[in-house]
C-alpha cells in the first residue's frame, strides 16, 4: 500500500456508502482504518541485537582464523557501541521499526487490533448479530473483515477473502476511499440477501470511518 491520505470528501463518501447499504437490511457495517497497529520498538530491537551477535560471533571466528589479536573488553565494547547506535536509529526512526518487524509478527499484530476494534466498538452487540467490521492497517499493509456470528454462519470464508483482496488491491494502488466504498457495497449486499430490513429496524452502529 502507498501512503494514503483520506480527506473529508472521501469521509464523506464512506458515511454515505454506509447509509445506503444499511437501508435494504438489518445488518451493521464498521469501519476502521489503523496507520499502524503497533509500535514494533521490540520485535526490531531483537532482531536487530541478534543480528548484531551473530555478526560479531562471525567476526570472532575471522580473528582468530587471521592470528590475530582484540582484547575482550574492546570487543565486548563495540558489540555493546553497536547495539547502542542501532536501538537509538530505531528508536528515532519508527518507519525503520516496521519495515525491521517480520511479515508475519506485523500480520499478527494487525489482526489482534482489528479483533480489539470489533469488540471495543460494539460490533458484536448488534440485535442479529449481523455486525460487519471493515478493518484496514496500512502500515502492515493489511486488511480484513470480521463478521459477527449471524451472518458469518451464511457466507463462505472465500466471500469474504474475494471483498478483502480487492480492497487491500485498491489501496496498495492509493485509492484506499474507493476501496472501502467498493468493500461496503459488497457486505451490504451480502447483508440484504440474508438479513432484509425489518420494519422494526434502528441503526445500532455509527455510519462513518474511524480513524485511528
Amino acid at each position: 500500500m502507498t501512503v494514503v491520505t483520506i480527506d473529508e470528501a472521501d469521509h464523506q463518501r464512506i458515511a454515505a456508502a454506509i447509509r445506503t447499504a444499511e437501508a435494504s437490511t438489518s445488518g451493521e457495517i464498521y469501519c476502521v482504518v489503523a496507520r499502524q497497529s503497533d509500535g514494533y520498538f521490540f520485535s526490531a530491537s531483537l532482531l536487530v541485537t541478534l543480528s548484531i551477535l551473530a555478526i560479531s560471533l562471525g567476526l570472532a571466528f575471522l580473528i582468530e582464523a587471521w592470528w590475530l589479536t582484540i582484547r575482550l573488553p574492546a570487543f565486548v565494547g563495540a558489540q555493546l557501541l553497536a547495539v547502542a547506535a542501532a536501538l537509538t536509529l530505531i528508536y528515532a526512526l519508527p518507519s525503520l521499526r516496521v519495515r525491521l518487524a517480520p511479515r508475519r509478527w506485523q500480520y499478527m499484530r494487525a489482526h489482534d487490533n482489528a479483533l480489539k476494534q470489533f469488540l471495543g466498538r460494539n460490533v458484536h452487540l448488534t440485535k442479529e448479530r449481523t455486525g460487519v467490521l471493515i478493518f484496514v492497517s496500512l502500515a502492515e499493509r493489511y486488511a480484513e473483515i470480521i463478521a459477527d456470528a449471524g451472518i458469518n454462519a451464511k457466507v463462505p470464508q472465500d466471500t469474504w477473502d474475494s471483498i478483502v483482496a480487492g480492497l487491500t488491491d485498491d489501496a496498495r494502488h492509493g485509492r484506499l476511499a474507493d476501496g472501502f466504498v467498493t468493500a461496503i457495497e459488497a457486505v451490504g449486499a451480502l447483508l440484504h440477501e440474508h438479513f432484509p430490513i425489518g420494519a422494526d429496524d434502528r441503526n445500532e452502529l455509527d455510519d462513518h470511518l474511524v480513524e485511528i
